[in-house]
């Protein structure tokens, strides 16, 4: 490979890694994202260095490793905020008081509007 093909890939690669390391370690655990995030700098080093396969290599594991440091984390605060939406669940005792309550209030209007109070 020439130099010149070399340098055709470092622009690319400079790219992808800036791309990843601001929209991934927002989005996923710092640390996780970090280590992802250096293996892909590590491979785009590679490449510049003229070592291309081993150098894409490293570079699209770190990049396989950010995406799924990104899913899990982004999978774990989607699942927080579900439950943190929910309503409380209510005991049995609670549903058949409230069931009673319910009742009591529509017999009480039934014959409110029956006799006219």
């Amino acid at each position: 490979m020439t130099w010149r093909s070399r340098w055709l890939w470092v622009p690319p690669a400079c790219l992808a890694v800036m791309a990843l390391s601001c929209g991934a370690a927002a989005a996923a655990d710092k640390t996780k994202v970090d280590r992802a995030t250096k293996q892909v700098e590590q491979g785009a080093k590679q490449i510049g260095q003229g070592k291309v396969g081993p150098g894409f290599k490293e570079m699209f594991t770190g990049i396989g490793h950010t995406i799924v440091e990104g899913a899990k984390f982004s999978g774990e605060k989607i699942k927080e905020g579900g439950q943190a939406a929910e309503p409380k669940a209510k005991s049995a005792w609670e549903q058949v008081r409230d069931g009673s309550v319910d009742v009591g209030r529509s017999v009480k209007a039934f014959f409110s509007r029956l006799f006219g109070s």
